[in-house]
C-alpha cells in the first residue's frame, strides 16, 4: 500500500512538472514569436466571424422561417423541408447534375495540373519553362464575370468555339450555351483553362523537393525521362495528390454556382441546374430561406460523408491522410 501511494504521488509529480515546463515552453514561444501569433489573429478573427458566428442560422432549416418573426418566434417544423427536397420533382435531376459536373472535373480538371506540372518538369529551357507558367497561371487572376463574358463570346452565333464545332461536326449552331450537350465540356474545360496552371504550382512546389540523387540512381540504371516521371517523380508527389484528392471528392456536391449561374439558361436546366443554383434560386429569388438552408446543409453533410468516407480508404490504402 505504502509503495503504491508513494508511485502515484511521484506520478502526480511527474505531472505537475511536465504541465509547468508545457506552460514555460509556451510563455517563452510567444514571447519569442509574439509578432507572428499578432499575424495570425485576423485571420483568426475572420474565420469566427464570418465561417463559424454565423453557423448558429443552420436552426432555420429545421424552421418556418419569417424574417418578420425572427429566429426564435418562426415556427418548428422539423425536417420537412428535407423531405420536401427528396420528394420534389428536381431532386434526381439536381443530384444527377451536380455529381456528373463534378465528375467531370474530377476526371478531367484534377488530372490537367499534375500532367503540366510533370511536362514542366522535363524543360531544361528556363526562359521557355517560365513563359508557358506565366501563360498558363495568367487566367486564374481574370475575374470570374470576365471569363464568362469571353465564354459567352466564343460560344456565339459567330464566336471561335462555335465555328469550330460546326467545322468538326458539320451542323451549324446557334450559341452553343443554348444547348444543354454542350453545358458539362464548356464549364469544364473552361475550368480547366482557367485554372491549370495555378493547380500546378503545388505539385511543382512537391517535384522540387525530390531528391535529385533518385534520378541520377535511375539514369545509371537505364530509365529514360518517361521511366524516371513513373518510377520516381509521381511516387514521390503521391501524398500531394492523394491529400488534394480527398479533397476533391469531399467537393463532389459543389459547385462553382456563380459559374453556372452566369452561364446557365432554362434551356440547358436539364444538364447545367445543380443543387447550388436551385439553392440560389429558392433562397434569394423566391425567399424560400429555410428550404434552400435545409438544401444546402443536407449537400454539405453528405459532402463531409464522404470526405471522411474518402479519408478512411486512403489512410487504409496508402497510409495517407487528411487526420
Amino acid at each position: 500500500m505504502l509503495a503504491a501511494s508513494t508511485t502515484m504521488q511521484e506520478s502526480s509529480k511527474n505531472r505537475k512538472m511536465t504541465h509547468g515546463n508545457r506552460r514555460t515552453r509556451i510563455k517563452k514561444d510567444f514571447k519569442k514569436n509574439w509578432f507572428v501569433y499578432l499575424l495570425a489573429v485576423p485571420v483568426l478573427a475572420w474565420y469566427i466571424i464570418f465561417c463559424y458566428g454565423p453557423m448558429w442560422g443552420i436552426m432555420i432549416a429545421f424552421k418556418d422561417f419569417k424574417p418578420l418573426l425572427g429566429f426564435k418566434k418562426s415556427a418548428w417544423v422539423g425536417f420537412s423541408h428535407f423531405v420536401e427536397f427528396l420528394k420534389g420533382p428536381y431532386f434526381v435531376r439536381l443530384v444527377k447534375n451536380t455529381l456528373l459536373l463534378n465528375l467531370w472535373g474530377l476526371t478531367f480538371g484534377f488530372t490537367a495540373p499534375i500532367l503540366l506540372a510533370l511536362l514542366l518538369n522535363e524543360v531544361r529551357e528556363g526562359k521557355f519553362k517560365k513563359s508557358v507558367q506565366t501563360i498558363t497561371y495568367m487566367p486564374h487572376f481574370i475575374s470570374l464575370v470576365v471569363v464568362c463574358g469571353m465564354i459567352h463570346i466564343f460560344t456565339a452565333n459567330n464566336g471561335i468555339l462555335t465555328l469550330l464545332v460546326e467545322f468538326i461536326t458539320g451542323k451549324d449552331y446557334d450559341s452553343l450555351l443554348g444547348y444543354s450537350r454542350f453545358f458539362r465540356p464548356i464549364y469544364t474545360f473552361s475550368g480547366i483553362w482557367q485554372n491549370i496552371g495555378w493547380d500546378s504550382i503545388i505539385y511543382l512546389a512537391a517535384i522540387s523537393s525530390i531528391n535529385p540523387a533518385l534520378y541520377e540512381a535511375a539514369e545509371i540504371d537505364g530509365a529514360g525521362r518517361i521511366g524516371k516521371m513513373w518510377h520516381i517523380t509521381l511516387p514521390q508527389i503521391r501524398p500531394t495528390i492523394v491529400i488534394l484528392f480527398i479533397f476533391a471528392v469531399g467537393g463532389l456536391m459543389n459547385s462553382s454556382h456563380e459559374k453556372i449561374i452566369m452561364l446557365y439558361n432554362p434551356m440547358t436546366y436539364d444538364t447545367a441546374d445543380v443543387i447550388a443554383s436551385y439553392v440560389y434560386r429558392r433562397g434569394l429569388r423566391e425567399a424560400s430561406y429555410s428550404y434552400s438552408t435545409a438544401v444546402g446543409l443536407m449537400s454539405s453533410v453528405i459532402n463531409f460523408a464522404l470526405l471522411w468516407v474518402t479519408n478512411r480508404f486512403s489512410k487504409k490504402l496508402s497510409e495517407t491522410s487528411i487526420w
